[in-house]
């Protein structure tokens, strides 16, 4: 409340942002299943006074966002999943650009199940001893990198897709919740097992007989290079020309090598800085079985399979696809738009040289 003056007291005054200048802000998904009231209470005594976030709902994670722009904290961690970091890293930036705050490094605590961005940036296992042992490691040992990231949408994110993968997705969360319902199944409802169980039990034998949807993509950016099988650039596609057009199940991105569970879907990303892996599949559902291993470590190689290094795209489809970005779903789409995000973040990267004492 103002006085007459319209000024502040001086008890309703922010904090200094220098109070924050070397202090860590920690964001977990309060709607995560690793994410209990026993934890919760172990982050409150770990971190300081007031610099743990508990976000339920968008509503609350755009105020959590403000209030970490406002204080200018320097490093915020997320806990939750890749869809809890995508969130907060997108209403974060989005904030600091409005207000002309300064942008932090982000990390992560593993607390979700797929976690993409663990396998990149070195995050323990999803256990409450993992999770503190990264909050202890993060002076010790977190170095920091910059890291590119798709803007689909509006929505900052290390990967999206259209197709099997968001239908793989929708079907997961429908197997996590039923073996959750039962006392005997409920020990697997999470992880790669129930992950598996879900494909082979429900995504695979849904899409064996269903037709595959049709997909346009156009370069709407700077040149993209199409890739043979062995990796190399063997055509240059410029602005305004199509990348592919024909039968898909998969229309995917991603600016990492890695899916959920330690998946190497994009074996490209990595090729360029200032492009991201687009790939393209229209495999089989018996292909899928019979080369699962190849797969899931990146190897596999097929004319059903068609890589792109791109700036900006935009997909068209002849019917609404499901959808997901950063592994969460958003409906279905028959038209989306995605580049590469303008400017890269700085992440925690425990795999990087740690700071200079």
């Amino acid at each position: 409340m103002e006085d007459e003056r319209g000024e502040r007291p001086v008890s309703q005054m922010p904090p200094p942002r220098e109070l924050f200048a070397d202090r860590v802000a920690v964001v977990v998904n309060g709607n995560a299943k690793q994410v209990t009231d026993d934890l919760v209470d172990i982050l409150d005594q770990i971190v300081q006074s007031g610099d743990l976030f508990v976000s339920r709902s968008l509503a609350e994670a755009s105020e959590i966002a403000r209030t970490i722009v406002r204080r200018g904290y320097p490093t915020v961690l997320t806990g939750g999943g890749d869809g809890t970091f995508v969130q907060m890293v997108t209403r974060i930036i989005e904030e600091a650009r409005r207000t002309g705050g300064k942008r932090p490094r982000f990390g992560l605590l593993r607390l979700g199940t797929g976690n993409a961005l663990a396998w990149v940036l070195g995050a323990q296992s999803p256990r409450h001893r993992g999770v503190i042992a990264d909050l202890g490691r993060l002076r010790r040992e977190g170095g920091s990198r910059a890291m590119r990231l798709l803007e689909v949408e509006g929505t900052l994110t290390p990967f999206a897709g259209l197709g099997i993968d968001a239908i793989a997705l929708r079907d997961y969360n429908a197997t996590k919740a039923a073996l959750a319902s039962s006392r005997i199944t409920r020990p697997l409802s999470a992880g790669a097992l129930a992950y598996l169980v879900s494909v082979v039990g429900r995504t695979m034998p849904t899409y064996l007989l269903r037709p595959h949807p049709r997909v346009r993509i156009v370069n709407e950016g700077e040149p993209a290079s199409r890739l043979g099988q062995d990796g190399r650039p063997c055509a240059e596609l410029a602005r305004g020309e199509v990348l592919y057009e024909g039968p898909s199940r998969m229309v995917a991105m991603s600016t990492i090598p890695y899916w959920g569970f330690g998946a190497r879907i994009f074996p490209y990303a990595d090729e360029r800085p200032d492009r991201f892996n687009l790939r393209v599949v229209d495999i089989t559902s018996l292909d899928v079985a019979i080369h699962i291993r190849d797969i899931w470590k990146g190897t596999y190689r097929s004319d059903t399979v068609h890589d792109f290094l791109c700036e900006r795209i935009s997909i068209h489809y002849d019917e609404p696809m499901p959808m997901q970005i950063g592994g969460d779903s958003v409906g279905s789409r028959a038209t989306v738009h995605a580049r590469l995000a303008p400017e890269p973040i700085e992440v925690v990267d425990y795999y990087a040289p740690p700071p200079h004492a």
